[in-house]
C-alpha cells in the first residue's frame, strides 16, 4: 500500500474513524499530516486535494482523491476483504451500513453540530467545508439533548445484540466509540451510569487495541 496516502490530522475525529479502520484491518499506508490548528485544510496545496477542505482524504495511485469516510472504508474494505467491517453477504452489508449511517448522523454529526456552533475559534465555521456559516447558539444547545438522546437510544440498541450492529464488530462500532469519545472530551458529555449496555459495550470496544489509532 505504498502507493497510497492519507491526508489526515491526529485531533480529527473523523480522521480517527478511519485510522481505527485501517488498524481493524492490519493494514498500514502512507500517512500526511494536515494540521487543522494551523488552518493548513485551507492552504493551496490541499485544497487542490480536496475542494471541501476537510479531512481525511485518501488519495490513490492513479490520483484519485477519495473524501468521506464511509468512501474511504468502502474502497478499503472492498480492495482489501480480509477481516471485513463492512459485510460479507447483501443482508448484513445493509445492516451495518444502515447502523454505521444511524451512528454518524444521530451521534457523531450531533456532537460535531455542537462543536461547531459554540467554539470561539470556528467563529464563521460553523459548518465544515468551503464556505462560511456563523454559529448558532440555539443548535448547540439542541445538539446536547441530541447526544443525550443518542446514548438513551444506543443503550436500547444494545440490550439484545454483542455490538452495534449484530455479533460482529464493525464500522458501526467504529463510528459509534469516536463519537461518543467525541462528546465525552469535547461536550464533557460521557455516558451516563445508567446506560449499563452502552458502557459494557464501551469497555470492550475502546480495550480493543485498534482504538489507540
Amino acid at each position: 500500500m505504498s502507493n497510497i496516502t492519507l491526508y489526515q490530522w491526529k485531533g480529527s475525529p473523523n480522521s480517527r474513524r478511519v485510522r481505527i479502520f485501517l488498524a481493524e484491518k492490519g493494514l498500514e499506508i502512507a500517512q500526511h499530516p494536515v494540521n487543522l490548528g494551523e488552518g493548513e485544510q485551507r492552504a493551496d496545496w490541499y485544497t487542490a486535494i480536496n475542494p471541501r477542505r476537510v479531512v481525511p482524504t485518501l488519495v490513490l495511485e492513479d490520483g484519485t482523491a477519495i473524501g468521506e469516510v464511509p468512501a474511504i472504508m468502502r474502497y478499503l474494505d472492498e480492495t482489501y476483504p480480509e477481516t471485513p467491517l463492512l459485510g460479507t453477504t447483501p443482508k448484513e452489508k445493509a445492516v451495518i451500513a444502515m447502523w454505521e449511517r444511524r451512528m454518524e448522523l444521530e451521534g457523531f454529526a450531533a456532537v460535531m453540530e455542537a462543536v461547531r456552533n459554540a467554539v470561539p475559534g470556528l467563529k464563521g465555521r460553523a459548518l465544515a467545508g468551503p464556505h462560511g456559516y456563523e454559529q448558532i447558539a440555539e443548535l448547540a444547545e439542541r445538539s446536547r439533548q441530541r447526544v443525550t438522546d443518542f446514548h438513551a437510544d444506543l443503550n436500547d440498541r444494545l440490550a439484545g445484540d454483542v455490538f452495534v450492529a449484530g455479533e460482529r464488530f464493525s464500522a458501526a462500532d467504529i463510528t459509534a466509540l469516536v463519537a461518543i469519545d467525541f462528546a465525552t472530551n469535547a461536550l464533557k458529555l460521557g455516558v451516563p451510569d445508567e446506560a449499563a449496555n452502552v458502557k459494557r459495550w464501551y469497555g470492550a470496544v475502546s480495550a480493543r487495541p485498534s482504538a489507540s489509532a
